[in-house]
């Protein structure tokens, strides 16, 4: 079963999210509190998810340069990156480092399918 860690500073999101990925199979894992990149860092390698789902913007963090930290740690580089933001921005994602970009309202189902393209590149 693949795991999927949630970077996602809402909290009714969060808590929608995982719902969502748990009746979908997925195991899913999420941040305390941290607040800064080297704890998140910290957390990924104890977690060791397979796929991050990603907002833009955080309150405490840059999502481009955490993105641009996990592809310089050789045991995160090569996990895969879908970032989200209700901004379109989806060429800096990719820039920065992430695999995929979801905008932001976005249905269940294609977040699903985006997921499960994401996960099917590592198998």
């Amino acid at each position: 079963m693949a795991k999927v860690i949630l970077i996602e500073d809402d909290l009714t999101m969060l808590s929608l999210l995982r719902t969502l990925l748990e009746m979908e199979g997925y195991m899913v894992a999420k941040l305390k509190d941290e607040e800064n990149i080297t704890d998140i860092l910290a957390t990924m390698k104890l977690e060791k998810p397979d796929l991050a789902l990603m907002d833009v913007h955080l309150p405490q963090i840059n999502g481009y340069d955490l993105v641009r930290h996990i592809r310089k740690d050789p045991e995160l580089r090569d996990m895969r990156i879908i970032m989200t933001s209700g901004l379109d921005v989806h060429e800096e994602c990719l820039k920065a480092g992430a695999n995929d970009f979801i905008l932001k309202p976005y249905m269940p189902d294609h977040l699903i399918r985006l997921i499960r393209e994401n996960l099917a590149l590592i198998g």
